[in-house]
């Protein structure tokens, strides 16, 4: 019955291009009633919706002007046991002249039996490149540019307290690369270079007791995971991935939270093409480095905020974290790289903890980033 719905999922992705984002509640809340695990009154609360103009700036894309909307559902109003449901679109474009156009979501069904995670994503994107491996020199960096639509899509089952078994999918098409003919990208022995499609499906075990999905103050999150790539399924190379991402919430004084998270992702295969290589910075993992500064075959990170509320909506965090790319785990080291920094946090909605937040972090190799998002980096 899983599989079932898991291939329902997969189908309603076409659908997101088509039609109106929420839609995409609407169907995952058919597609489970459709097996008897859900009534059919009592759905659908869209609790806030927030859309809102976003001038931005961040290392990989300078300043970005676009619009992003904010909404949290909750899927059957009667039942208190589950989390709020979530969905975050985004549309920006640079001036770097890159176009992103992002939608984010997770919904939790009754009594959080089924939860659903999805991320569908269009970016037409000049990027950078250093190399392979942990000690590239600045003085590499070398443009070249891609389009990409991507697609994740993760099905989790409660399996007990606490306790979900996933399925996921995940399509990845990357086309129109380009890049200097006979530059640093052109000599490596890169694969994916002339544009690629991957597609996989995969497993995962999670332990989830945190008490809050956006920003929680108290409990665990624990995920491993792994997704195949092949042939059979329509993808052009032949690798498996593996993540493990933990991490611990403690309430420390009053509502003041220490989040610590340690994150692995380690690939195996004869060819791991270029956008599936592990990448060190950005956004959520070691703020402070431009994503994909440092490439390789695995990633290993650990981080560390400390969140501190201020003033009715505002709040400061403080952040650090250690970490560094490898070609295997016997090549880990511990000459790492680090980051730190700080930044400020505005409650869009304060009851469900939905933060907007403004991050400035700083690195080992004397480069500094500014990052401006909704949600928090983990």
């Amino acid at each position: 019955m899983a599989v079932n719905i898991f291939v329902k999922t997969i189908n309603f992705a076409e659908m997101v291009i088509k039609k109106r984002t929420f839609y995409i509640i609407f169907l995952c809340a058919t597609c489970l009633n459709s097996y008897g695990q859900l009534p059919v009154k009592d759905t659908l609360h869209l609790k806030h919706l927030l859309v809102f103009p976003v001038i931005a700036r961040s290392i990989e894309t300078d300043w970005s002007f676009g619009v992003a909307s904010s909404a949290t559902i909750r899927l059957f109003t009667k039942d208190t046991t589950a989390r709020t449901s979530n969905m975050q679109v985004l549309g920006l474009y640079t001036l770097k002249k890159q176009l992103v156009a992002a939608l984010n979501g997770t919904e939790y069904f009754r009594h959080e039996k089924y939860v659903l995670s999805e991320q569908i994503s269009y970016s037409s994107f000049p990027d950078k490149f250093w190399g392979l491996g942990q000690h590239t020199s600045d003085t590499m960096e070398e443009p070249y540019s891609f389009k990409q639509f991507y697609s994740f899509f993760h099905l989790m089952r409660k399996v007990a307290p606490n306790v979900f078994g996933g399925l996921m999918f995940q399509f990845q098409d990357v086309m129109d690369v380009n890049y200097n003919q006979g530059g640093l990208f052109d000599k490596e022995f890169i694969a994916g270079k002339e544009g690629y499609i991957v597609s996989g499906l995969g497993l995962s075990l999670t332990y989830d007791s945190r008490n809050d999905a956006f920003s929680p103050d108290r409990g665990n999150f624990i995920q491993a995971n792994f997704t195949t790539y092949d042939n059979l399924i329509g993808s052009k190379y032949n690798f498996t991935n593996w993540v493990i991402d933990a991490r611990k919430y403690l309430r420390i004084y009053k509502h003041q939270v220490l989040a610590l998270q340690g994150y692995w992702s380690a690939n195996e295969g004869q060819r791991i093409p270029i956008r599936s290589l592990s990448a060190l910075g950005g956004s959520n993992i070691m703020r402070g480095y431009y994503s994909g500064r440092y490439r390789d075959v695995d990633l290993y990170a650990l981080q560390g905020e400390y969140r501190v509320p201020l003033y009715k909506r505002w709040g400061i965090v403080g952040f650090g974290g250690v970490g560094n790319v490898c070609k295997s785990v016997k090549d880990m080291t511990i000459d790492n790289k680090y980051t730190y920094g700080g930044g400020l946090r505005f409650a869009l909605n304060k009851n469900e903890k939905l933060n907007l937040r403004i991050d400035y972090g700083f690195n080992s190799d004397h480069t500094s980033g500014l990052y401006f998002l909704i949600g928090e980096a983990f």
